[in-house]
């Protein structure tokens, strides 16, 4: 099934481009996340400067507690309680405010970068402390600090956006275990730092009276937390088609917008997907599509009950919500994240679905309630129609809607085209930035 098509993309002509000063920082490599990890390096840069010039790098309580200040950084703007409230902070935002302020508040899910920012500095941080370190610590405490350095060494290292996309089992394995590993140590070399330098005070009164062990703890809460929440659901799965499965919760009923983390086991793969609200019933929908070994083994095998961890966590479409009128333009699998806000009306909207034959890969059900919220959505079927130039396609869109913004999503290469597309010619645009 699809929707009469309005304008055929190669007929679309699209407007001039911005000047190049306005719109070189629209570019993926300058996006507001990767700028925000920049500015944490900078910053560290100009602390680590001013730390030479007054000699205070030359005591390792100074560095040790620097390093743990930038892992609380990198861990805390991931909290999954932190990053819904801002959420909820920016959803709350006027609708009268100029259109480049809300444009600049819409970019909060960007505070991604501040993660990878903290947690580079503080390796290099902790780096620089095992080198500090050497003669002025027992053996005890040198060789944890030799332990933090090689297992830092080998998150960073699989972390990188390339290995994540051939090894991603592999990357998750090394970030989880790595993760719990290094908190252990961070511990033992934070109390056997108190225990060197703290004279003749009792070790308990010298542990709480050390900034860096209560930067730790705060991180280690917050890093426990949706661990604390870990839980086993029943579920329901329904596979429409070979390509997709149709999960069914019946627990709690989230945020609308929210993703949420899944898993089989809880000390193997976790993926994350888009919840839908069910309207008028409790839990909550999945969809999951055919995207490699993992999700193929869920929609060939489906189980009846899946793990949960911590609460479900805002998306990016959320922010869309600054806006009077967006465009969702989605392909694929990608109709999971929009279609939650559809059913909820939070912003008027123009619905662009590029995917093949809705109905026989997604089935009736969803087609149906798609169109019964959005009657004059664009359902592009490439079986019929092909491939169309997803920039033109949204833009006629956008200009036809009378729309204050494109919220995208879709894979990498096609999110970041229209993204970038979008916004070089001065219209906001959001999409994932598969920043972490």
């Amino acid at each position: 099934m699809s929707r009469p098509v309005e304008t055929v993309p190669e007929e679309v002509v699209l407007p001039a481009v911005l000047p190049w000063r306005r719109r070189i920082m629209k570019h993926p490599r300058l996006m507001q996340s990767h700028r925000l990890a920049l500015y944490v390096l900078l910053s560290n840069g100009v602390v680590f400067a001013w730390g030479l010039g007054n000699h205070w790098w030359a005591e390792v309580t100074n560095v040790a507690l620097i390093a743990q200040v930038n892992f609380a950084l990198g861990i805390l703007i991931r909290q999954q309680f932190f990053v819904n409230a801002l959420s909820r902070v920016v959803m709350q935002v006027p609708k009268s405010w100029p259109l480049r302020l809300r444009w600049a508040l819409a970019k909060g899910y960007h505070l991604g970068g501040l993660h990878v920012g903290g947690a580079v500095c503080g390796t290099l941080w902790f780096l620089g402390l095992t080198v500090v370190a050497i003669g002025q610590v027992g053996l005890g405490l040198q060789s944890v600090y030799y332990g933090q350095s090689l297992l830092l060494l080998a998150i960073v290292m699989t972390s990188r956006p390339s290995f994540r996309t051939k090894h991603h089992d592999l990357f998750e394995r090394v970030h989880r275990f790595g993760g719990w590993g290094l908190s252990a140590l961070f511990w033992i070399g934070a109390v056997l730092l108190v225990s060197e330098r703290r004279g003749a005070e009792s070790l308990p009164a010298a542990i709480a009276g050390t900034p860096t062990v209560w930067v730790l703890a705060l991180t280690t809460i917050s890093s426990l937390v949706p661990w604390m929440l870990l839980r086993r659901i029943p579920i329901e799965v329904t596979s429409p088609s070979s390509h997709v499965a149709l999960v069914k919760a019946r627990q709690s009923r989230p945020m609308a917008g929210s993703t949420r983390s899944i898993s089989r086991h809880p000390l193997k793969q976790w993926h994350s997907f888009a919840v839908i609200p069910t309207p008028g019933a409790p839990g909550f929908r999945m969809a999951i599509s055919r995207a490699g070994d993992w999700t193929s083994e869920f929609i060939d095998n489906p189980p009846t009950h899946v793990w949960v961890r911590g609460v479900a966590t805002a998306g990016m479409a959320n922010y869309g919500t600054v806006f009077n009128r967006v465009v969702y333009v989605v392909t694929g699998s990608g109709i999971g994240p929009v279609l939650a806000h559809i059913l909820a009306s939070r912003v008027p909207s123009k619905l662009v679905w590029v995917t093949r034959d809705p109905v026989k890969t997604y089935g009736q059900e969803i087609v149906d309630e798609i169109v019964a919220a959005q009657p004059d959505a664009l359902i592009w079927d490439t079986d019929q129609h092909g491939k169309p130039d997803m920039v033109k396609l949204t833009y006629s869109a956008y200009e036809s809607s009378a729309a204050e913004a494109v919220i995208c999503v879709s894979n990498k290469k096609l999110t970041w085209s229209v993204v970038h597309g979008m916004e070089r010619l001065g219209i906001p645009a959001l999409g994932p930035i598969w920043d972490s």
